[in-house]
């Protein structure tokens, strides 16, 4: 009868998946700003307010998104447009680098210059075809945003019902917690706070923790985009910022538009090395400096396993397994250690 129950629950949870991803991330939203809301309410703050506050911080940081994603849109589009005719100032530096090459006896450069530019207009132009119809899409989509509001499917309905769970959520924290508790049995309940410490310790601490980094790669990022002169530089740090909540993935999404606009200014070449420093730095002080020391305690994971993790989590669920799949790897390395390695089954043999 358990595993029929167990199959059951399983079948169901299928059918169901959507909504318990929707459920988790809004579980963990209250999570993160359930530390925030006790110390309002510790400074005579009622939770109903301190819950308003915690909204409007998550509205102003989704609109500042949405600003800055539609201003670097509208520049990316204009880039990629004017990219083709552009694209033949590289060739003074393409003629130097030629003559070069020739003084030194390197064949079969005469027309190089001409092929170079021609095969990149030709792909910038490939680039342009596909890429400018989704940009212009997503800045002219009152009409589809007005279409997701009224499917249950849509990405701006999925917020709203994530934004209304964590609302309540937050509101009934503990309630919730001990209602939660309940389900299980007396006996097993012990057990059940034991793990979910652990949990928070896993997931709570690598979210926070990664959160402190993704700012301080957006940042970072920023003010090194603005010192090379690129534009739109806190646009494309936001951009770096957000997307690295999934280790590594930040500095690889936001160096393909500052690379693009890099291309167009006086000096491309020497701005493009700039910018791929810039991001690298913040690739190499991320990985060997504060994903060790801030997540040391959380995490301890490889960098391979991150790597895995992150595959395999967006190939099951998307960017939520993605985003969700180095802490559900940290949280089984934390049981395997609290649970199984002291276990007689890993001591003494099965």
């Amino acid at each position: 009868m358990f595993g029929l129950a167990l199959y059951l629950l399983y079948r169901f949870a299928g059918q169901v998946r959507s909504i318990l991803v929707d459920f988790a991330v809004a579980f963990l939203i209250a999570y993160l700003a359930n530390p925030l809301l006790n110390w309002l309410e510790r400074g005579r703050v009622k939770r109903g307010l301190g819950v308003f506050f915690v909204i409007l911080i998550f509205v102003a940081l989704l609109s500042l998104a949405g600003v800055l994603l539609a201003t670097i849109s509208a520049q990316l589009i204009t880039l990629i447009q004017r990219l083709p005719e552009q694209i033949g100032t590289l060739g003074d530096s393409l003629d130097r680098l030629t003559s070069w090459l020739t003084d030194r006896g390197v064949p079969g450069l005469d027309d190089a210059r001409e092929r170079l530019i021609t095969a990149a207009q030709a792909y910038v132009q490939n680039i342009g075809q596909n890429i400018v119809p989704i940009l212009q899409r997503a800045l002219n989509s009152t009409g589809t945003v007005l279409n997701s509001l009224l499917s249950i499917g849509g990405v701006v309905g999925q917020l709203l019902l994530i934004l209304l769970m964590s609302i309540y959520l937050m509101l009934d924290y503990s309630r919730v917690n001990a209602a939660l508790l309940g389900i299980f049995p007396r006996p097993w309940q012990p057990r059940v706070l034991e793990f979910s410490e652990l949990t928070g310790t896993a997931v709570g601490g690598y979210v926070r923790g990664q959160l402190l980094i993704a700012l301080f790669i957006g940042v970072f990022v920023w003010l090194g985009l603005t010192l090379v002169g690129i534009p739109s530089a806190a646009a494309i740090g936001f951009l770096a910022g957000v997307f690295n909540i999934v280790p590594y993935l930040g500095p690889v999404i936001g160096a393909t538009p500052a690379i693009l606009l890099a291309l167009t200014m006086p000096g491309a070449l020497l701005k493009i090395v700039f910018v791929i420093v810039v991001f690298v730095a913040a690739n190499q002080i991320e990985g060997n400096f504060l994903s060790p020391y801030i997540l040391s305690k959380t995490t301890d994971l490889h960098p391979i396993t991150v790597l895995v993790a992150i595959l395999i989590g967006a190939s099951l669920l998307g960017f939520a397994g993605a985003l969700l799949a180095v802490p559900t790897v940290a949280l089984g390395k934390l049981a395997l250690h609290r649970y199984y390695f002291p276990s007689r089954i890993y001591t003494e043999g099965p």
